[in-house]
Formats: structure tokens, C-alpha cells, sequence
């Protein structure tokens, strides 16, 4: 038995694998072919020779060195076992029209060749995860009834298309850059008429009226996966889809339903309807776990100046695309700027100011490609309590909706700011200090170096004290004190809604760092004095107790710091039309 080989095959091409595939299984070598180790009939017997049964077990025995691997074929282990039984029979056509199923997967094949024509009774040929751009239909068997194209680089179904299979039945095509209007022309019942199953998941296809029609004329479409494609996201799915191809049985691996198919009737004659339109909503609930800022005040502090803080939460959006026959109403305002994931680590150390700029987000080409327009949108602020309830929900409804799937691959990075501002005299009003006798040096400097001060927790129980004057408040001083990523691609991958607790670690305030820091150098000063052996014996036991105290007190600022996270509750959810009389609110203006 000799397969036919060139020398100058590519290495890439389909052919070339499978030739080197059939050379590994040895099909000439023990315990497989012709040799001395067989115990032939008539034969006289040697010590070498080796029973039938024995040298099949040798292809199947876990440990054997001679088992080998053949997922790539459910004919592998059969045509190994036939060259033990009969290898007078294994010549070259043979071996070729033996195979029925070939699986080819992740092997870096970039052309499908003429030599797959040899295989004369293929009807199953899997390549997924290979570089494969084009299909020429020129050089796959009439005989093919499956063929799974997932995960390549096909940009375009013209080589496809024409001239395809004739008894093709099942065609994979997930995971490529398809989703053209030249595709869609592409997927009709003219250029497959036997497909009774289309893959078509994680695509680019957007226009979905368009796709459906020329779907519904493939008659023998009974199963259809379309999951992962921009206009899944849409309120629309799957209520359209279903109700446009009645002869579906099966829509992204779920049984349709007679219940189903009956909520949806009448959607598909529905004109003017708003189809390309997503609805995701985004709740920001109760967030607990915020240090109490009146811990650190220090109550020999002066009066002025008044510290307030106040919590809110950030995150993007992509900007608002309302159309002109929906209302959407929000409240709260959106900051939009210019953020990149760069600049947001950046950020977390940085005291800023709340101010409004349009930006854009540079997105990594890993997840989100291309830039996309988006919008910083900001909570309520709220002052600190235990547990303090956002209550905030927002719509957003995006038209754009390659863009929402590549937003929702990226994720959502929530930000946990915290606001501080501190609050004057005005100019013409005199300034109550606790101390009477402070030097006007120490009044003129208290704006140029901020020593401790009381917050306005502290202020409210002062009743003795006089009524606190007018105010002027400074420029509120932003940061950030944590950020927390939500993976969001399960919303492309069929789920209507994500529910998590967002658990943005322990916080320290300002004061509780400094407490420590002010603790560990004490430390550093004591064991320094222990070391001089010249100072006198009373002077030692001054120092250690002083020090003992300042430990002491450190202690006491550590143990108030709470080791409760910072849990924010969130809730992601698309918006999914449950009955044809919800689409109703979503028909297009008629125009005169």
C-alpha cells in the first residue's frame, strides 16, 4: 500500500494534513499490515508471531505505545483494526473511500485543495478553528452533508455559495466576519435547498428584517443558532424570528414552543416596525460597607473649616440613541468625557474636580475594535450612612447595536467615588476658633496647610457653640476609591439579565493611613533611642511609655477601621418584547 503524496504540497493545505494524518496511523507497521509478527494460516509458528487477538488488543489497550490518538476521524480505529484483519485490502482508493468523516480542527489549514476530491464517499468534513478565508465549492465531494466552517477567517460567502453541495444539510458558519448585505443575498433556498440546519452564531449580521427574509425561504431550515449576532441584542428577539419562519423547530438550542409561537403571532406583519432597537436597563442599588467619616475627626480640632462627604457611583454607557417614536425618561445627568482604561488606573490616585467634556472611549482591540462614542454616567450623591440606596435606574437605548455587542464583550467597569468639600467663612464674617489665644500667624496659614479639622457630623453636636455662619464652600475635591470590572457577555450570548453584588474590597479613609504610617515610624524612633547606651535611665523609661501611649492610640485607630467590604448591588438587564402587543409601542411614526 503507497498513498499518493507531493513533495511540493503545502504543509497548510487541507490534503496535506489529512495525508500526514492516515501516515500516523502506521497502517504498514506492527501491529498493523503485513509482517513477520502475523500468524498466518499455514504458517509455521515462530516465537515472534503474535495471535489476531493479541495485536488488536495493542490498538486499544490504554497503555499500549501503539494506541493512538484518532478523534479526527470515527474511521481511524476501524481502518487500524481492518490492517490487523485484512491488510491485503488496504490500497490507496480503498483507504480514500473508506473515510465518511473527517474533523480537521485547530491544525492551521489555510486552503481547501483538490486532493479532498479523492475522498469520494465524505459526507462530513469539520475544520473548525483554522485560517481558512475562502471555500472553494469546486473542490468538496457531492457527497457532503455536513460542513463546519466555525471559528476561520471567512469574510464573504461568494466562493461559497456558488456551486455548494447539493445534499448539504448542515452548514457552520459561526465565528467569522460575516454579516454583509452580500451575505444575507447569499443565504437563500437557491443555493441550499437541503439545509434543514444553519449555524450562523457570533457573526456581525445587523440587519435582521433583511436576514429573515431570505431565510424564510430556505424550505427545509429547522434549526437555526443566531445567538451572538448584533441584532440578537434587540427587543425585537427572538420574537420576530420566530414568528417570520414558522417552519422553525429549534431557535439557539431551544425548543420552540406552540405557547411560544402563539405570544409572537402577528409580529412578522407588523409594518414600520422598530426591529434594530436595544433596550438594556442599568439599576444601581444599596451599597453598604463605607468607613464612617466620623471615626478620624479629632476633637481638639478647630471649628473651620467644615468637611462634608458625599458617595456616588460612576460608569459608561454608550451614548444615548433615542428614536423619535420612544420616550425615554431619565433623571440624573450624564458626564460624558474622555476615559481610557489607561487613564483610569491613572485616576485612582488623583484628586480631581466634577466637570462635563464629550469623549470617546478607546476600547482594546481584544474586546471592544473600533472606538466607540460613550457617556460617563453618575449616580445621586449621597451622604455617608450604613447602608445608603442609589435607587438609580437608567434606560438606555441603543440603535447602533454592532457597537452595544462590542461594549458588552468589554464589560462594565463600575467606579466608586467619593466627593469632599470643605466649607468657609464668608469673607465679612468672623471666624470662631476653638483656641481664644491662637497666634494671627496660625489664622493667616490655616488655608495654606490643612491641619485636622471636624466634619459636619462633629459640627451638629456642638450645642453650647455658637450657630455656625455663613458658608463658602470650596471646589469639591474628587476620588477615586475603588473600581470593579462586570463581565457582561452573557447578554450577547442569549441572557436577558445579570444580577451581581459588586464587592469593591475594604476602604481606608485618609486618617486611619496616616495613623498608621505616624505608628510604624514611632516604632522606628524607639528601637533608635533603646540603642544609646549614654542616656540615663529615666530618660529610657520616658520614651518607652511615651511611645507605649502613641501605640497605644494607633491601635485604637486600626481596631475602629471596619473589615466589611464595599458591596454595590447591580442589576444589567436587555429588555425582550414577551408578546406581539408590546410591539406595538415601538411602531415608527407614520409620514404623510
Amino acid at each position: 500500500m503507497k498513498l499518493v503524496t507531493k513533495s511540493a504540497m503545502s504543509s497548510n493545505t487541507l490534503s496535506a494534513v489529512i495525508e500526514k494524518l492516515i501516515r500516523s496511523l502506521c497502517l504498514n507497521d506492527f501491529p498493523c499490515g503485513n509482517g513477520t509478527w502475523r500468524n498466518t494460516k499455514g504458517s509455521a509458528e515462530r516465537a515472534e508471531m503474535e495471535s489476531t487477538d493479541a495485536l488488536l488488543d495493542l490498538l486499544s489497550c490504554p497503555r499500549s505505545p501503539w494506541r493512538h490518538d484518532v478523534m479526527w476521524s470515527p474511521q481511524a480505529l476501524p481502518l487500524r483494526q481492518l490492517a490487523v484483519l485484512t491488510p491485503e485490502r488496504l490500497h490507496a482508493p480503498f483507504i480514500y473511500n473508506y473515510f465518511t468523516s473527517l474533523r480537521i480542527v485547530d491544525r492551521d489549514v489555510t486552503a481547501i485543495d483538490g486532493g479532498l476530491l479523492k475522498f469520494s464517499k465524505l459526507e462530513e468534513l469539520v475544520l473548525s478553528a483554522n485560517k481558512i478565508s475562502e471555500v472553494p465549492t469546486a473542490n468538496l465531494p457531492g457527497t457532503l452533508k455536513i460542513l463546519e466552517l466555525r471559528a476561520n477567517r471567512l469574510s464573504s460567502l461568494d466562493s461559497l455559495a456558488s456551486g455548494a453541495p447539493p445534499r448539504l444539510q448542515y452548514l457552520g458558519l459561526s465565528s467569522n466576519t460575516l454579516g454583509s448585505q452580500n451575505d444575507v443575498a447569499h443565504l437563500t433556498g437557491r443555493h441550499w435547498p437541503q439545509l434543514v440546519c444553519l449555524d450562523l452564531s457570533d457573526c456581525g449580521f445587523q440587519d435582521q428584517q433583511a436576514l429573515l427574509n431570505g431565510l424564510s425561504t430556505l424550505p427545509c431550515l429547522r434549526t437555526l443558532l443566531l445567538e451572538g449576532n448584533p441584532f440578537t441584542l434587540a427587543s425585537s428577539y427572538p420574537g420576530l424570528t420566530v414568528d417570520s419562519l414558522p417552519q422553525l423547530s429549534c431557535l439557539d438550542t431551544s425548543w420552540i414552543s406552540p405557547e411560544e409561537r402563539h405570544r409572537f403571532r402577528g409580529l412578522a406583519k407588523m409594518s414600520d416596525l422598530a426591529v434594530d432597537i436595544a433596550s438594556a436597563t442599568v439599576s444601581v442599588g444599596r451599597m453598604t460597607g463605607i468607613p464612617d467619616p466620623r471615626m478620624t475627626v479629632d476633637d481638639k480640632a478647630p471649628n473651620f473649616p467644615v468637611v462634608s462627604y458625599r458617595y456616588f457611583i460612576t460608569y459608561e454607557s454608550l451614548r444615548h440613541q433615542t428614536p423619535a417614536h420612544s420616550k425615554i425618561n431619565t433623571e440624573t445627568k450624564f458626564d460624558a468625557r474622555s476615559v481610557t482604561e489607561g487613564q483610569r488606573s491613572n485616576e485612582n490616585c488623583e484628586k480631581q474636580t466634577s466637570k462635563q467634556d464629550s469623549g470617546i472611549l478607546n476600547s482594546e482591540k481584544s474586546s471592544c475594535g473600533n472606538t466607540c462614542a460613550v457617556l460617563r454616567h453618575t449616580t445621586s450623591k449621597l451622604s455617608w450612612s450604613e447602608s445608603m440606596d442609589f435607587g438609580d435606574t437608567q434606560t438606555h437605548t441603543v440603535s447602533a447595536l454592532g457597537d452595544l455587542k462590542k461594549f458588552l464583550n468589554r464589560g462594565l467597569r463600575l467606579s466608586l467615588e467619593e466627593e469632599k468639600v470643605l466649607s468657609w467663612p464668608a469673607a465679612s464674617e468672623e471666624v470662631p476658633l476653638t483656641k481664644a489665644n491662637q497666634p494671627g500667624k496660625e489664622k493667616k496659614g490655616r488655608r495654606e496647610k490643612e491641619s485636622p479639622v471636624k466634619s459636619d457630623f462633629t459640627k451638629s453636636k456642638d450645642k453650647n457653640k455658637k450657630s455656625v455662619p455663613e458658608l463658602v464652600q470650596d471646589a469639591p475635591i474628587r476620588r477615586i476609591l475603588g473600581s470593579v470590572h462586570i463581565p457582561l457577555q452573557s447578554l450577547v450570548r442569549g441572557g436577558q439579565q445579570v444580577k451581581v453584588l459588586c464587592d469593591f474590597g475594604v476602604l481606608h479613609t485618609d486618617s486611619e493611613v496616616e495613623a498608621t504610617q505616624t505608628h510604624q515610624k514611632d516604632l522606628g524612633r524607639k528601637n533608635k533611642e533603646d540603642k544609646k547606651e549614654d542616656k540615663e535611665t529615666k530618660g529610657r523609661q520616658h520614651n518607652a511609655a511615651s511611645s507605649k501611649d502613641k501605640e497605644k492610640r494607633a491601635l485604637e485607630v486600626q481596631d475602629s477601621i471596619t473589615s466589611q467590604p464595599v458591596i454595590v448591588e447591580l442589576i444589567v438587564e436587555l429588555k425582550k418584547w414577551q408578546t406581539a402587543s408590546e410591539a406595538h409601542h415601538f411602531l415608527l411614526p407614520q409620514t404623510s
